[in-house]
């Protein structure tokens, strides 16, 4: 019996309701929905986050990453250009880059360890060792021209100071593709010169799309964090909302901390396990920030469709990088960044609240959890089986509430366009 191909698994799949508020379990465990994702989602017609400019600030610099599952490598040229390409060798497939990032000179260039076929910043092949062979023996045919043998070179686009890049050639410039709203985060955050603080990578054994519902879920922010609720970083009563751009696929989940804050008392009216005045902090530094934005936001996180998240919560600044790792995994890949021009109390600030926000504290350890919880019971369930996502109804619209899950709706809706379910 032959194995179903990708287009008799899409012609065959059916989604539970007409709209996105029922999602089947099967897009989180079907390895034909994964390839794919792949290739519809991330090779296609989209802008992927790959670095932050200010990680490659000199010539010769370069970033090992992924776009999806696919290895990929970020440089800075001679020139200050910035080029992508895929890390497999045009030759037998070797990775050609192996570190996570380092310079190799302005003029350097990365060589495969397998043949030491070499290739300069912007991917072209420049070296062939025994190209001619030896002593008039071996040596590749006269026609054998070193242009055509390069590496799968994407797109780049430097958008104040955010790195993007896409195997689409027709694909728009970023600002038109993410639209006005998104642009306005984006540039919100990236206003001036950047000093990256530093990075850490999370390991989640759940599927990427479970991670990337979190991202847009307002509902679960205080009721799953206990710290963010009891201390006040987010409150659903806070002011607040989720804004969609025109083609739902980017978002910014926004909120304010400050009084008052109607309706707080339900928190303890409900009894909710995450509202707990009891807790103190021995360390009330953690705490101690400094208003940096004058639209008086206290926590943004905005998505970009596929795999970006740029997170402002109290003065933490990051970027998450979502990377797919097979059905059931995704790293989680995380780049701290203060301001040049940050003073000395600032940016120990900000070093402090990393520990809060970030992988080992209290916010994405939890998130973590709740994927692989999901994951797991998703693994078992039976064909049919559907996660419920009707808060605040069944419709896409975005509103002025942090109880909501339209924007999961949203993002599910953009899924199956893209994937022609």
């Amino acid at each position: 019996m032959n194995a179903p191909t990708r287009e008799t698994v899409t012609t065959a799949f059916s989604w539970p309701a007409p709209d996105t508020s029922h999602v089947p379990y099967r897009v989180y465990t079907d390895p034909t929905l994964y390839a794919l994702e792949q290739e519809r989602i991330f090779r296609g017609p989209t802008w992927n986050f790959v670095a932050l400019a200010a990680e490659l600030p000199e010539p010769g610099d370069f970033k090992t990453t992924f776009v999806g599952d696919t290895p990929v490598v970020v440089t800075r040229g001679a020139d200050g250009a910035l080029h992508c390409w895929v890390n497999r060798c045009a030759h037998r497939g070797a990775l050609v880059c192996r570190e996570l990032r380092g310079n190799v000179g302005a003029n350097g260039t990365h060589t495969c360890v397998y043949h030491q076929w070499a290739y300069d910043a912007a991917g072209m092949l420049v070296g062939v060792p025994f190209r001619k062979g030896l002593g008039g023996k071996g040596g590749y045919p006269a026609d054998f021209d070193l242009a055509r043998h390069g590496l799968t070179q994407l797109r780049v686009e430097d958008y104040h100071g955010v790195v993007f890049a896409s195997f689409d050639a027709a694909l728009p410039p970023v600002e038109q593709h993410i639209g006005d709203t998104a642009a306005h985060y984006v540039q919100r955050i990236f206003n001036r010169p950047l000093r990256v603080l530093g990075t850490t990578r999370q390991y989640m054994n759940a599927n990427w799309k479970v991670y990337a519902e979190n991202l847009r879920d307002p509902y679960h922010a205080s009721l799953l964090h206990l710290f963010h609720c009891t201390f006040g970083l987010y409150r659903s009563t806070q002011e607040g909302g989720v804004e969609l751009d025109p083609t739902l696929r980017h978002s910014v989940l926004t909120a304010k901390n400050k009084a008052p804050e109607p309706g707080r008392d339900t928190y303890s009216d409900d009894k909710l396990r995450t509202y707990d005045q009891t807790y103190a902090l021995a360390d009330p530094s953690l705490l101690a920030g400094r208003p940096e934005f004058s639209d008086g936001k206290s926590a943004v996180i905005q998505t970009i469709f596929p795999s970006l998240v740029i997170q402002q919560i109290a003065n933490t600044l990051a970027v998450r990088q979502v990377l797919p790792k097979g059905v059931g995994n995704f790293e989680l890949v995380w780049t701290y960044f203060g301001y040049a021009d940050d003073d000395a109390q600032l940016s120990a600030m900000r070093l402090k609240q990393f520990n809060l926000i970030g992988p080992a504290g209290l916010v994405s350890m939890e998130d973590g959890e709740a994927t692989e919880l999901v994951q797991r019971t998703a693994e078992a369930a039976q064909a049919g089986a559907s996660e419920f996502v009707e808060m605040e109804g069944r419709g896409i619209e975005p509103t002025g509430s942090l109880i909501s899950e339209g924007n999961i709706r949203a993002f599910w809706q953009v899924y199956r366009q893209m994937l022609g379910l």
